[in-house]
């Protein structure tokens, strides 16, 4: 169980249901991140397909579509009866390619506040508290 709760850790997928990039390519682009930060290492093996399609609450064959590109592309192998597990081939992100992804996701998430009728000043203060908190909590 202790390896599982790790592996929760070391990926922890969240899906944007507003932001217009589907499900199987949030996926992935996660699954290459946690691969190029470090927080998968070669070796290490994903949730099953069932298993993540149930915490997503999505449907298991875009789960599998996600890690058969996956496969395709050589970044995770498929041990039948065994599961899926993130290849020996390197993965790194650009400066420019991870700059581009935060600001998808700044730029949704900002979207999403406005919404709630916050102001981008308004999140910048709350970002800002967050972090004087988690400081402190350190």
């Amino acid at each position: 169980m202790a390896g599982a709760d790790k592996r929760q850790d070391a990926l922890r997928i969240q899906l944007d249901p507003a932001g217009g990039v589907p499900y199987y390519r949030q996926i992935i682009l996660q699954v290459e991140m946690a691969i190029a930060d470090g927080r998968l290492a070669a070796g290490s093996q994903l949730p099953t397909v069932r298993g993540l399609a149930v915490d997503l609450e999505i449907n298991p064959n875009t789960v599998a579509r996600a890690y058969n590109e996956l496969e395709i592309r050589g970044i995770v192998t498929t041990q039948q009866g065994t599961g899926t597990f993130i290849s020996e081939q390197e993965m790194e992100l650009s400066v420019d390619e991870r700059r581009e992804i935060l600001d998808r996701l700044v730029y949704t998430f900002l979207g999403s506040a406005a919404g709630y009728g916050f102001s981008t000043n308004d999140v910048l203060e709350a970002v800002e508290r967050i972090r004087e908190n988690q400081n402190g909590e350190q």
